[in-house]
């Protein structure tokens, strides 16, 4: 199934969709979010994304990111992608968003204008080994 980023300029006014891996190819900026869920001991679940992922794979990451579809609220796509990937669900709140690009050694790039969604979970995850390869909580202290 081909999957579709929503391109945005620099104040998220929609600039119309464009294939995933396309829009990482010509590095176009798009909407995006990132989740991070913390349990009640101030720990972050982080994964690492799963060896079969086409960038970064193997990579240790925050507990989930993505990308909206079309008429999909960011918010709902944050939730949605937390339960495919990690294999729960939890009230998410928007902190903030940024904007970033960053290049990598196959010639993909990420340029997204991304949410941050936080979040508490004190359960198990249930990972969906076709996303994630391994998690785990990690403290954030020095």
């Amino acid at each position: 199934m081909q999957e579709f980023v929503i391109l945005v300029d620099e104040k998220n006014n929609e600039l119309g969709l464009m294939e995933k891996h396309e829009a990482h190819q010509k590095a176009l900026l798009h909407r995006a979010f990132s989740v991070f869920v913390f349990n009640d001991k101030g720990e972050l679940l982080m994964q690492q994304r799963a060896l079969s992922k086409y960038h970064s794979a193997g990579l240790w990451t925050n507990t989930c990111c993505s990308h909206p579809r079309a008429n999909e609220k960011t918010k709902d796509a944050a939730n949605r992608r937390l339960m495919e990937e990690m294999g729960f669900d939890c009230e998410l709140t928007e902190k903030f968003s940024f904007l970033y690009k960053a290049p990598f050694d196959n010639g993909l790039t990420e340029h997204e204008l991304d949410f941050i969604y936080i979040g508490v979970y004190n359960g198990t995850p249930k990972i969906n080994v076709h996303e994630v390869n391994a998690y785990k909580w990690v403290t954030l202290d020095n």
